[in-house]
């Protein structure tokens, strides 16, 4: 009996062994793949959805690629860690910037692409010495993305291995600012090898999967509510400081979206250079009791792509008393949009005032009609302008601790849907109140008719 005890414990730790080995094989990366040619087009309908390719798998699905005579190259750009959470994340989420901005376009202009969404990390670990001894390949370490020529064994095909510097994932906006990083070493490596006119076969992945934090706390909200925790954390922005040459913050300004179109074709996204990256210039900014100026002067817009040399925003800001509050109010009276120093866009602003020791907050501000708070164009160079800034928050005047002071919201308390249920709520009263009001006055017969008697007689004059 305890033999057989003993062949059992021994089996179960065995098949524990075993499970435990195939669970930790499974960590996976994403590798991404575009080409100059047309060689992996069609590879996408063997792939099967949610399943993890495998080392022999990955050597299997790339084989005919690498034996293409068009694939000579093959540049891999290695990163420590990767998920595809970090996709999911930090990819144009709520209109702003997207942190890959450079793979993305990548993907979409190449002759052909690929995605494969789980790879097994011992693939990519051994991918390049693979490639060495199966193939003979040239193998060629980069250290530098900035280089303008590269070298390597014209009579053998040429892996070019780049390590992308490590993510440390401490913090949200390091990562972040991590990650565009790398994003903007992979452009230029690319855009180096189209100048010189080298055919080559992309690959973008990592050693190991990455650790993406997520908040537990948001299962115990609804739907709505977890939609509403994950935007915040995800959105969220140091909101930017103005000092104006001093150590005492004069203005502060936040947006989770800060988006300008000229002539609807030319699209800027003003968020992570503004609150993120902080690549604005703002000493141009006024700071005084009675008018403030919050200036906005960026340069090299998109580096140069979109034809922008300079572009300067100003928002013009008065502070009065009345007597009638007997209280100073402050107003956003202009918003001004000056293009490469050329005459100013002007317009006026519909709505944003209120008590000068809080500050102002509305979700969406814009040139659209059907914005909480609207820009209105004051001259025709404005009417070629579209903004578009949500949860816009400013203030100008008492500032305290270099936070904002208490928000004045440009939405109502009794909102449309408040007002929906106050009415809806109102006529089902009234229909409770005269169903009531009928049941009270129904009144019942003062005689009955004798079914033994004589017949009841009712005159009409009754």
């Amino acid at each position: 009996m305890a033999k057989c005890s003993a062949i059992s414990w021994g089996q179960l730790f065995y098949v524990f062994a075993v499970l435990c080995k195939k669970t930790l094989s499974l960590d996976h990366v994403p590798m991404l793949l575009w080409s100059t040619h047309s060689s992996l087009q069609g590879l996408a309908m063997t792939l099967h959805e949610g399943h993890i390719i495998s080392r022999d798998e990955l050597y299997v699905l790339l084989k005919h690629t690498a034996l293409c005579p068009e694939s000579r190259n093959f540049v891999l750009f290695l990163q420590d860690t990767l998920s595809m959470e970090d996709f999911t994340r930090y990819t144009d989420f709520s209109g702003n910037e997207s942190l890959f901005h450079n793979v993305q376009e990548l993907l979409k202009i190449s002759s052909s692409s690929l995605v494969l969404p789980a790879v097994d990390c011992h693939a990519v670990s051994h991918f390049s010495s693979h490639l060495q001894k199966t193939l003979n390949w040239n193998l060629v370490n980069v250290d530098s993305p900035d280089i303008l020529q590269l070298s390597g064994n014209v009579s053998r095909p040429n892996l070019f291995e780049i390590n992308l510097p490590p993510i440390r994932r401490i913090d949200e906006f390091p990562t972040q600012k991590k990650l565009m990083e790398n994003d903007e070493i992979i452009g230029r490596f690319i855009r180096s090898l189209q100048q010189q006119g080298i055919p080559f076969l992309a690959i973008y992945t990592a050693r190991q999967p990455s650790q993406v934090p997520v908040r537990h706390d948001v299962m115990w909200h609804s739907q709505r509510q977890l939609m509403s925790v994950e935007r915040q954390e995800i959105d969220s922005y140091p909101p930017l400081n103005v000092t104006n040459g001093t150590d005492i913050t004069c203005i502060l300004f936040y947006a989770t979206n800060f988006s300008l179109t000229v002539n609807t074709t030319v699209h800027m996204n003003l968020a992570n250079s503004t609150f993120l990256f902080h690549n604005v210039t703002t000493t141009s900014s006024v700071c005084s009791d009675t008018n403030a100026t919050l200036s906005l002067k960026y340069t090299d817009l998109e580096n140069g792509k979109i034809g922008i040399k300079t572009l300067e925003i100003r928002f013009l800001m008065t502070n009065k008393f009345y007597t009638g509050s007997t209280q100073k109010w402050f107003t956003l009276d202009f918003v001004h949009i000056l293009q490469d120093d050329k005459e100013p866009a002007i317009f006026n602003v519909s709505t944003i005032s209120g008590p000068a020791k809080y500050s102002f907050h509305c979700p969406l501000v814009g040139t659209d009609s059907h914005y909480d708070v609207t820009l209105i164009p004051a001259n025709d160079k404005a009417k070629n302008w579209k903004v578009d800034i949500s949860d816009f928050q400013i203030q100008a005047f008492n500032i305290e601790n270099n936070l904002f002071s208490y928000a004045s919201d440009c939405t109502s308390f009794f909102t449309p849907g408040i007002w929906m249920g106050l009415v809806t709520s109102l006529i089902l009263l009234l229909i409770l109140t005269y169903g009531i009001h009928m049941i009270m006055n129904l009144t019942t017969n003062s005689r009955f008719d004798d079914p033994k008697g004589p017949a009841l007689s009712v005159p009409q004059t009754e």
